[in-house]
């Protein structure tokens, strides 16, 4: 991707590579808790990042995201790589828990769509 996607629209967000490296390097006690959708709408590979930080992973957000800085979508509509990352979590068995975060304008109310969020975990990690 280009590095005009990788732009961050508040500067003092944690959405870099290099912003969770300076923040991992201040203290072997801080944490990452990744949203992966918006990280990768930002232009990055949350799968290769938890690769290499699992360790200092607390938990995830799991979300569907357009690249560049798309839009929040049905879980299985955006470009998100949902799937390789919950079967990473599963084959490496990674003690971190995700949350399911639901963002988007459902057709629905809130418990069909979060309920639908659950089901693609389901058969994702079948």
């Amino acid at each position: 991707m280009s590095t005009t996607t990788r732009t961050c629209r508040n500067p003092n967000e944690f959405a870099t590579p290099e912003s969770f490296e300076l923040a991992l390097s201040l203290s072997k006690y801080i944490g990452a808790n990744l949203d992966v959708g918006h990280y990768f709408a930002a232009g990055y590979d949350p799968v290769e990042w938890m690769r290499r930080n699992h360790k200092r992973i607390t938990n995830i957000d799991l979300c569907d995201r357009k690249a560049r800085q798309g839009a929040q979508m049905p879980w299985g509509e955006g470009d998100t790589p949902l799937h390789e990352i919950l079967l990473l979590m599963k084959r490496e068995r990674y003690p971190f828990p995700a949350t399911i975060q639901y963002e988007y304008k459902g057709t629905s109310d809130s418990f069909t769509e979060v309920k639908r969020c659950f089901e693609f975990c389901r058969r994702a990690l079948a």
